[in-house]
């Protein structure tokens, strides 16, 4: 199984951090598209929060397409070695699916949680960039769904529903590893 790439999207605290650890550890090189709106925030001397990563994506959008990021990760992957399988984290918007989609052996994985699960989530790992309250949460949850977002901004709900595969990520990290493996084995026979 080689040139494999496994799009992730869903919602904050779903257990996308933790399908790419996995995936990883099968020799899986990480990319995300998040990392390319922090590159942005570092050349625009922004502070690395939440707010910030959502506003710059939307602006960059907004300028240089919906796509964008998608097509700045496909032309890494493109320009690097075809062999190598990526697991590409961070995918919110539908026009950087059509990017991604543009090459050979891609499939998207939606990984959700009920909106219970999500909150505890945010609320127990404490990340400097999280919300806080239950309130900020939800809302983040929200924007971030696409809820009074506008198109070419975040939709991850949009993105759900464009997905190859989907799983619901509320039992143990077992129960997503065995799930992973079989996702493995599936792709692995239709390549």
């Amino acid at each position: 199984m080689k040139g494999i790439k496994i799009g992730l999207t869903g919602p904050l605290a779903s257990g996308k951090g933790e399908v790419s650890k996995y995936l990883k550890s099968k020799g899986f090189k990480y990319i995300s598209l998040s990392d390319m709106v922090r590159e942005e925030l570092r050349k625009r001397d922004l502070e690395e929060t939440r707010d910030n990563l959502m506003m710059i994506g939307n602006s960059l959008r907004k300028e240089e397409g919906a796509g964008v990021f998608g097509k700045r990760v496909r032309e890494k992957i493109e320009n690097g070695d075809k062999e190598l399988n990526w697991v590409i984290d961070g995918i919110r918007n539908p026009a950087e699916i059509e990017e991604l989609r543009k090459m050979e052996n891609f499939f998207l994985l939606a990984v959700a949680a009920p909106k219970e699960t999500l909150i505890e989530r945010v609320k127990n790992r404490k990340r400097s960039s999280d919300p806080l309250s239950e309130e900020e949460i939800e809302k983040k949850l929200m924007r971030e769904w696409g809820i009074d977002e506008p198109p070419d901004g975040q939709q991850v709900g949009a993105c759900m529903g464009e997905a190859d595969f989907f799983v619901m990520n509320d039992s143990t990290l077992k129960e997503l590893h065995n799930f992973l493996d079989s996702l493995l084995e599936a792709i692995g026979k239709n390549t």
